[in-house]
């Protein structure tokens, strides 16, 4: 456990080489690199962190602007971690809401990022402005999470383990993607205390705290510098709605990517074409 930007975050160091920061994504935690992570650790020293409001991190409570759960301070925390660890510079792989925390890092600190890999996301305001029925349908709890507490966080309070396998399993796949073990930690970090607030701020924040940061970001002239390798699944949602290349390429300068196959938890669908993406971009 590591206090930084005055909030624990909970995080797995382990290996050799170059420093390599991984972020995962909603209802999980940094559990969802299992499958990557041997492989990974013989090559990078790597940084496995949970999100602040998920995992064994700290849960602030919720502000009235949801700014203490803002990308920006999430990648805060991050920056913070890396630096408490002796890191001036690192890479980071980075997955669903941790990708959009990695995004908000390499804009912040983007002279400490040096390069990024981003799983199954477009930009958060591309993807809010571009909404449609089908992506509502398919990503309800976009619009469910961000309802005025505690409606959400009761709701959730009352099985919160079942929520979580609700999440994952409504996806192409379903809950047998996942190894037990790995679910089943999931399934108690879900039952933490403060664990409902944090995710449903998260969200709020996303909604309302980060799109102005974003717009203010576009409009000052903000874009990532670094090399972004983008991917997202064939069977997913994503890809699906969204030209995840042609919006990443509109606020970033060096893109490239394609879609793997699997949906959505592509670390834990297809670790092997992650691993050899990641080899590829992180060499």
């Amino acid at each position: 456990m590591f206090r930084v930007n005055g909030v624990d975050i909970a995080a797995r160091v382990q290996g050799s080489g170059p420093p390599l920061l991984l972020l995962h994504g909603h209802p999980q935690t940094h559990v969802i690199w299992h499958r990557v992570w041997p492989a990974l650790t013989r090559r990078h020293t790597c940084v496995a962190a949970d999100l602040r409001g998920y995992g064994d991190s700290g849960k602030p409570p919720a502000s009235a602007d949801h700014s203490a759960h803002s990308k920006r301070e999430m990648a805060r925390d991050m920056a913070e971690l890396m630096t408490a660890l002796g890191f001036d510079t690192f890479d980071v792989l980075a997955h669903d809401r941790g990708a959009r925390v990695a995004h908000r890092l390499a804009l912040d600190h983007a002279r400490r990022v040096a390069r990024l890999m981003l799983l199954d996301i477009a930009p958060t305001l591309d993807m809010y402005e571009g909404t449609t029925r089908a992506f509502a349908q398919a990503y309800y709890h976009w619009f469910w999470l961000t309802q005025p507490a505690p409606l959400p966080e009761t709701m959730i309070g009352r099985d919160p383990a079942f929520y979580a396998r609700s999440v994952m399993g409504g996806r192409p796949g379903g809950l047998a993607l996942f190894a037990p073990r790995a679910l089943a930690e999931y399934e108690r970090c879900a039952g933490l205390p403060g664990w409902a607030t944090g995710i449903c701020e998260d969200y709020r924040a996303s909604a309302t705290i980060d799109l102005e940061h974003d717009r203010a970001g576009r409009l000052a002239g903000e874009r990532l510098r670094q090399p972004l390798r983008v991917f997202w699944g064939e069977r997913g949602a994503v890809g699906r709605n969204f030209d995840v290349l042609g919006l990443w390429r509109a606020v970033a300068d060096d893109v490239s990517g394609r879609a793997l196959p699997g949906a959505h938890y592509l670390a834990e669908e297809v670790p092997e074409q992650v691993l050899e993406e990641a080899a590829a971009l992180f060499h």
